[in-house]
């Protein structure tokens, strides 16, 4: 017999820690499993032979945290934290971006200040991209983190380099701005702007997709929400208030003028009209009589009534929706596992690129300040955050819609 559980998974920075989880789980005899970065949820189908202890253990052996949906809730504090993160970050960087750029703002010992500025953006600021890179390391796999880290302390510690034992750390020291990387016997140019400036950027999307996130679980909790806390049962003649959730099929009850419909029923007695809005979009009320079917959490606008109990809990009308759009957003559209499948292979494919750009340069032209950049280039660039989130969080926001 196959059985479904719906797991929250808590860790995954990119697709590609998707992508591993998923690979993982699969790997599992009579295991299906579906893992969505944008909702951080995974959709398993198992057999009876396998316990959802296995599912947890199999995870968490892949360096991720997970637990039940029911017992896990998106927490504010992570969107707080990515925007505390973002702004402090940002305003670091934005005065080294603008000293490197700007020759007029480069004051005497501006590149010692940029070193102390761009220190606090990479060890703090980017701290969750290197915590991503270091776990997946030790797992003997690379994600978007993996770019971006290498990237990161790679110009940081060239420009370090540069400054200490390379010739940039004189006071008048100034920038060139060219095309490519100075080829005279000048000091070499420092790169605190580009590991500054990447994670700032890099934040700001984590922060953005945090909030579309939390903007959609909302959407979805306030959908079920929607629904009447108690009910006016008829017990032996008298009301008898009665929390929603413990209704059964053929319980009466009575609806007044103002007050949600329980859950869905037929109306025994009564007439009334049914603002219908919730379920049907149509803002006019739709008149109802005995014999006539309500749905759950839709309200009586004038008149009382009475309403036998046809389906309750999670079959009910607001309980389908709310499903629908849970397995929407947790779902993959084909196009979204298709940027899955070329994410996992993307990253160990860049570095061997950036490596080898950093061969070529060198072998051609003996320039290494020159290959050095160029493979930087090659990593910082190389991310495909479009690829991997765009899908992903366009379902999530416009199922949250």
């Amino acid at each position: 017999m196959t059985q479904s559980v719906e797991l929250a998974v808590s860790g995954m920075t990119c697709t590609t820690c998707a992508s591993r989880i998923e690979r993982k789980l699969n790997k599992i005899p009579g295991v299906s499993a579906s893992v969505n970065y944008a909702t951080e949820s995974a959709h398993i189908d198992f057999g009876a032979d396998v316990e959802v202890a296995d599912l947890l253990r199999t995870i968490e052996q892949t360096g991720y945290a997970a637990s039940l949906v029911a017992d896990s809730a998106l927490d504010d504090a992570e969107v707080a934290s990515l925007r505390i993160r973002f702004w402090v970050s940002f305003a670091l960087a934005l005065p080294v971006v603008l000293m490197a750029m700007v020759p007029a703002l480069q004051f005497p010992a501006w590149q010692w200040v940029s070193l102390g500025l761009t220190t606090i953006v990479v060890a703090w600021g980017a701290w969750p991209f290197h915590r991503a890179a270091a776990l997946n390391a030790r797992h003997g796999a690379a994600t978007m983190d993996t770019l971006v880290s290498v990237g990161v302390l790679a110009a940081y510690l060239w420009s370090v380099w540069a400054l200490v034992f390379g010739g940039a750390g004189a006071l008048d020291y100034t920038m060139s701005h060219g095309l490519f990387a100075r080829s005279h016997g000048g000091p070499p140019d420092v790169y605190f702007e580009v590991a500054a400036a990447v994670p700032v950027f890099l934040l700001a999307g984590r922060w953005f997709e945090a909030r579309a996130k939390r903007r959609s679980t909302q959407a979805l909790r306030a959908l079920a929400g929607l629904a009447a806390p108690d009910a006016a049962v008829l017990v032996d003649g008298a009301e008898v208030r009665t929390p929603a959730a413990s209704l059964r099929v053929g319980d009466r009850f009575v609806v007044r003028p103002g007050e949600r419909i329980a859950t869905d029923g037929v109306v025994e007695s009564g007439e009334s009209a049914i603002d219908t809005s919730l379920i049907t979009g149509e803002p006019i009320p739709l008149e109802v009589r005995p014999g006539d079917a309500v749905t759950g959490a839709t309200v009586n606008v004038d008149g009382t009534l009475v309403v036998t109990a046809t389906r309750v809990g999670a079959d009910t009308q607001l309980a389908h929706m709310a499903r629908l759009v849970a397995e929407a957003q947790a779902g993959k559209a084909p196009v979204q596992r298709l940027a899955d499948r070329v994410a996992s292979v993307f990253v160990p494919v860049v570095l061997v690129i950036a490596l080898l750009t950093l061969g070529v340069w060198i072998l051609a032209t003996g320039d290494v300040e020159a290959a050095f950049t160029a493979a930087v280039a090659v990593l910082i660039i190389a991310c495909p955050c479009a690829l991997g989130l765009a899908t992903p969080t366009a379902l999530l926001v416009g199922t949250g819609r």
